[in-house]
This record gives structure tokens, sequence and C-alpha cells, in this order.
């Protein structure tokens, strides 16, 4: 595949016709495209491999990849897939028709139900990021955009952080952000908490919007920095009081006692008018499912379908496995899962496969046993069962999908991972409740952290 793939009128992957430019930067650029299957508007974020590789960006881009994978949100601009050719890597995005929030927000200071209503959805999608311990770092009105309806998406994932980037002493160290934008103990270099240097961020953002100017300006970068160490800011007169009570808590220069996600969705000025959403985005199916793999960036497929052929039977109702060709039969040995090149030990964890010399009806008859048993909602559609906790967990409902392969009528591998909730629970379900129910079925169990010790094995 040569670079014209990417140029307007062309057919990407067979699977989008790439329409105008949008914007560009130095290692991008992001063109409007069209879903031949769907018709659906999409963006096609364009990065030229070479580029950041010779900059020491190719990192940075994984971990933005593994972040939109983890963080599916109604305020969150969605990853759908991403592909890749010999020197080119694409990210299929959410089309936001409205532009940046900073666009309307340079025509002068919004009305305070206007503003808090960009405030609210910021949160709701801060607070999700968190819960997926992810921590955006670079929030300011260029990175939040506003779809049609007018309502607020995160976007730009680039400077994100894991929990798992975190050294020993529980803290982030790498100093990035718009320095308008970050919170005093970023500046510092001594360590900070992703929560509350995106929570400092958050109320700049608030700020700006009733203000139509930031609260710390000065030509000199380093006298801004110096009033953003002691929090020196001026609230205009047209701010209500309430408003100024709720940023002088935001904008604490102390981190220890700068107010939680938690207490700020408490406050009385931010509830008014607050409605939770569905955390789950609601759209075609097509356009809403995982990313795909990011073997596709290594790989360098010239049609960019990566290495796996998976080919879903569609009818939900009589549940047929998935069939699996020879590349992936392979691929679930341990030896040949390259999967460890590209998502974090903790995501792996989170997974486990086994082996049943049971036909798929026995399976999913076992599966729906444990569901009934545990008080879990079962759904069941394209070889996979899904299993929903009806009790809200610490991160929400706990869900894990089995997604069951057949290797031959008799013979099945199935692959169990969490969809969504505590990672915890989840551990404290599979090892209590999973495990021992399905043992008069399992010939073998591999789970994550087996995976992880053949893994180590192979590396000596």
């Amino acid at each position: 595949m040569t670079s014209k793939n990417d140029k307007k009128g062309n057919i990407l992957m067979q699977r989008y016709e790439i329409g105008k430019l949008l914007g560009q930067g130095t290692f991008a650029k992001v063109y409007h495209a069209r879903n031949l299957k769907t018709g659906q508007s999409v963006a096609i974020k364009v990065i030229d491999k070479e580029k950041i590789m010779k900059v020491g960006l190719i990192d940075q881009t994984k971990r933005e990849i593994s972040v939109m994978r983890l963080i599916k949100h109604p305020n969150i601009v969605q990853l759908y897939e991403v592909m890749a050719s010999k020197t080119k890597i694409y990210f299929a995005m959410e089309y936001v028709r409205g532009g940046e929030l900073f666009n309307k927000v340079a025509k002068g200071r919004l009305k305070e139900d206007a503003a808090r209503k960009y405030f609210q959805q910021l949160i709701a999608a801060v607070d999700f990021c968190h819960s997926r311990d992810v921590y955006h770092r670079d929030l300011k009105p260029e990175n939040l955009l506003l779809d049609e309806g007018g309502n607020l998406k995160v976007s730009d994932f680039g400077l994100s952080a894991l929990f798992d980037s975190k050294r020993q002493d529980g803290l982030l160290h790498t100093t990035c952000g718009t320095p308008a934008y970050v919170a005093p103990e970023v500046i510092n270099k001594r360590g900070y908490d992703g929560e509350k240097a995106d929570i400092w961020s958050c109320g700049v953002v608030l700020f700006v919007l009733l203000a139509g100017y930031l609260p710390f300006h000065d030509q000199n970068l380093m006298e801004m920095y110096k009033k953003i160490s002691k929090a020196e800011f001026k609230c205009p007169q047209w701010f209500h009081p309430e408003v100024r009570k709720l940023l002088s808590r935001i904008l604490d220069p102390n981190p220890g006692s700068r107010i939680t996600l938690i207490k700020l969705m408490e406050n009385y000025w931010f509830k008014k008018g607050f409605k939770q959403v569905d955390k789950t985005p609601n759209s075609g199916k097509d356009q809403r499912e995982s990313p795909r793999s990011v073997f596709d960036i290594e790989d360098n497929n010239s049609d960019g379908e990566g290495p796996s052929n998976r080919q879903k039977n569609q009818d939900s109702t009589t549940m047929k496995p998935t069939c699996l060709n020879a590349f992936d039969i392979i691929s679930l040995s341990p030896g040949f899962n390259l999967s460890g090149l590209f998502e974090k030990e903790k995501e792996r964890r989170s997974e486990a496969r086994f082996t049943a010399k049971k036909p798929a009806s026995i399976i999913v008859s076992k599966l729906e046993e444990v569901a009934s048993n545990e008080s879990f909602n079962i759904m069941k559609k394209d070889g996979t069962v899904t299993m929903q906790s009806n009790k809200e967990g610490r991160k929400g409902q706990l869900a894990i999908d089995a997604e069951i392969f057949e290797i031959t009528p008799s013979f099945h591998v199935v692959e169990v991972s969490k969809k969504s909730g505590d990672t915890m629970e989840y551990k404290k379900f599979f090892d209590q409740g999973l495990k021992t129910s399905l043992k008069d079925i399992v010939w073998t169990w591999q789970d994550g952290e087996q995976q992880q010790q053949v893994e180590n094995q192979e590396r000596i």
C-alpha cells in the first residue's frame, strides 16, 4: 500500500472512502471519510510511522491506542479500529462535526448554564477515565470537541498515562501538558497524582468557559508558573458565589487538600441539571465494536486486515461459535502470542482461556447455569456469551465475555475476559466462582498469570 491511499477520493483498506483534509500536525493528518459498508462518517487519523519512530514517539502512539481501547463513553471520542500499512498507521475514529470548544470560547465567555453543561460532561468523562486508571494530562478547550447536538467529546489521549506507568512511589513523573492548564505539582517535578492533576486542569477549563480568559496568564512563562504555584487568580465579578467557592477548592495548589471528583460531583452548583448518561455509547455494531488488534501496526499487511481473519457467525439465536483458521489456532499458543508487545501486563492478566472437549451447546448451558447461580444477566451474540452482574460494583457493573471458538465440533477454546467493572471484583469472581463452576467441562485452563510465566521463560 502506498501513501496515495490516504489522499482524497481514494479507498483505504477496502473499508473507507477518504474525503477532505480536516487538519494536520507534525506527525499526522486527519481526514473525513465514509465507511463503505454503513455509509457512516468517520475521521481517519493518518500517522507517518517513520516520522514518529525517528523522534521516539512509537511508544506514545501504542499507549494512545491502549488507552482508547479502555474507554468507551458518550463524552469521549471513540476509536473504532486501528489499521496499518508498511509506512502508515490509521486510526478510524468518531467524526465530531461541531469543532473545538476553544472556537466557541474564542468568541467570548459562555453563559453560566452552558458552561456548567460542558463542565458536567467533562467531569463525567474524566471520572470514567479515572475509573479505568487512565489520566488524560492535557485537558484544555482545544482537546474538547462538540458534536452536532452540542455535546462535549474529550479527544487527544496522546499524552495520557495508565496507572501502570507510575513509579513505585505511586506517582507520575513526566512533565507534560499545556503550561497554562497544568497543576502546580506537575511544574514542580516532584511527582504527582494523575487524578489530582486532571482535576486542576478541569478547574482551569471551567474558569475559561465562564470568564473568556485564563486564570493564570503572563507573557513571562516563569512569572506565570509562579502564579500557578501559588494559585494566584481573581474571579470576575459576574461569577456566582457558588462557582467562586468551587473554583477555590479545585484550584487548590496543595493536591492533598484539593477537592476530589466524588466531592466535586456532589457540589450544589455542579449538580444543577446534571444527568448521568449511559456509559456505553449507542450506535451501529460495525462502528462500536472493539478496535482491531494493534497487531496491524507491526504486521505490515498491505490489505490492512491484520493476521486474523475470524468470520463471526451472525445468527445470534443459534449461538454458533466462531470458527478459527490456522493462524488463529497457532496464535492461541503462548509461544506465538504477540499481544504482550502492545498490551499492558495488567490488561493481559484480566484474560484467561480454557479448552473443552464438549459441544458448544454444553458450554453455553454451563455458562448460563453459572450466570443464574451468581445472579448475573446473560446475553448471547455472535459466538460470545456475556454475563453482567445485577449489582453495582466499585467501577460499575461487572461484565464478563466468554467467546467460544470452534476447533472441531467437539473441541472448543473459550476466551474469558473482563468487559467492564473492577479488576479485583473480576478476579474474585473468576477464582472463587467461575473456575470452580466450570471444572466439569474444562479440559485445561490457561490464565493470564500462566501466560506471563511462559513468556518470561521464553525470554530467558
